[in-house]
């Protein structure tokens, strides 16, 4: 089970931590995604780590502003959220899978979702 948390409303340029603590421990080969939903848009990929090796890749969209980051002692996944825009408003989510993909359909495990609102 995942639970995402630390989204809030702030204005543009401003920074929001979200974290994604999973309840039991996370498996050295499992992927943890950050995926958004804007209203009325479908779901976007905005990052993912492999939780073994680090390797993470982000979407153009917010390449340069957001990282990922993991403790592996808290079983916990976190997405920096630097220079944000009205545009990076939506849902944020984190999942869980076993395939470096980028399509939220390779994940199996869903967090509920934190809600990110940046004004201009």
């Amino acid at each position: 089970q995942l639970q995402a948390s630390g989204g809030g409303s702030v204005q543009t340029g401003g920074s929001l931590r979200l974290s994604c603590a999973a309840s039991r421990r996370i498996y050295s080969s499992t992927v943890m995604g950050w995926f958004r939903q804007a209203p009325g848009k479908e779901r976007e990929f905005v990052g993912l780590i492999r939780w073994n090796t680090g390797r993470i890749t982000y979407a153009d969209s917010v390449k340069g502003r957001f990282t990922i980051s993991r403790d592996s002692a808290k079983n916990t996944v976190y997405l920096q959220m630097d220079s944000l825009k009205p545009e990076d408003t939506a849902v944020y989510s984190c999942a869980a899978g076993s395939e470096y993909s980028f399509s939220s359909s390779s994940y199996r495990s869903w967090g509920q979702g934190t809600l990110v609102t940046v004004s201009s």
